[in-house]
């Protein structure tokens, strides 16, 4: 074991050796050769490219080098293609700490029985008046950031729980084409999680219809960790066990504190609201959802597509149920 790995417990290095292809007997090597591609790319600022940076790419694509190097290229060219997004990337970033506050995104305090980080999204908290979904976006790219160090993540992952409950059609109006771009790029092409599942619960009919209309543009391997479960809770039970869930999701464990995971991150200034006002909200981040309009897009048009939904009928109820078992 190198001191790269020094991190992992011993189940989680067998698992990483396994799953992952991990050998420390050429680890370094491994790293080098993924390194060795950066002047390939001349476009692109690779800011960093230390050992323990690399790592984490090359267990994100199972040690995979070509697909290793093109995960890190992403990572680093989503960043320069939208700049305003990462400016003030911080967790006091008024938008950003108003979203961590309202839960985007949660983490729950027990690993699942593969070790996982579960993560928990309420999508209803979503106070438009207060920061937009880019904030949400920028709010869970800066957790994962924080998460990712934490090599036994690396190898083992996440799980997302989204609960759609009250989640108003409203609201869904504003998940646009090329919001839901912005985040499938930066989420499912640009950054080195593992995602073994990502799971909807008490979606309206609208969330189906908008998952319908996005999932051709999904990979398959992340079409095939998607699950739609509705309202029954025992299709989630059967992949997280309830007694490391919180009462919302039928769980053994008390209500979920929204507040977790931002007062991790936020530590003493969670209750310091001074910045939080509207004369100091960010304004980088209203001019990209401004730009992210449909008006500003040639043939945009909402997800949830008449058409579309005049095509859903009851007889579609099957494919809310799980699509396939976990690997």
């Amino acid at each position: 074991m190198t001191h790269l790995q020094a991190g992992l417990s011993p189940e989680t290095l067998e698992k990483a050796r396994l799953e992952l292809n991990e050998n420390p007997d050429t680890l370094h090597q491994d790293i080098q050769e993924v390194r060795d591609m950066v002047i390939t790319r001349p476009d692109i600022g690779f800011l960093r490219t230390d050992d323990a940076f690399i790592l984490r790419f090359l267990r994100a694509r199972k040690f995979q080098h070509f697909e290793a190097f093109r995960l890190l290229a992403q990572y680093f060219e989503y960043r320069q293609q939208n700049l305003d997004m990462f400016k003030s990337f911080k967790a006091t970033d008024p938008g950003i700490k108003q979203a961590l506050k309202d839960g985007f995104p949660g983490g729950l305090a027990n690993l699942d029985h593969y070790g996982r980080k579960i993560l928990v999204l309420f999508a209803a908290n979503w106070d438009q008046s207060r920061y937009t979904l880019v904030d949400i976006l920028r709010a869970i790219l800066l957790s994962l950031e924080a998460m990712i160090e934490d090599p036994e993540l690396q190898v083992n992952g996440f799980v997302l729980i989204i609960d759609w409950s009250n989640f108003t059609f409203k609201q869904a109006s504003k998940l646009t084409p090329s919001m839901l771009r912005l985040a499938i790029e930066g989420l499912q092409d640009s950054f080195p999680a593992r995602f073994g599942g990502i799971h909807f619960v008490n979606q309206p009919w609208y969330i189906h219809a908008l998952y319908t209309v996005i999932r051709p543009f999904l990979k398959e391997k992340t079409r095939k960790r998607i699950f739609l479960h509705g309202n029954n809770l025992n299709s989630l039970h059967q992949l997280i066990h309830p007694e490391i869930l919180p009462s919302e999701f039928g769980g053994m464990l008390p209500p979920y504190d929204m507040g977790t995971w931002a007062r991790t991150l936020l530590d003493h200034e969670y209750d310091d609201d001074s910045e939080c006002n509207a004369d100091s909200y960010n304004a980088p981040t209203k001019d990209i959802e401004k730009d992210l309009s449909p008006k500003s897009m040639k043939r945009s048009q909402s997800v949830v597509d008449p058409g579309v939904l005049k095509r859903m009928d009851k007889n579609e109820e099957e494919n809310m149920q799980p699509l396939l078992s976990l690997d």
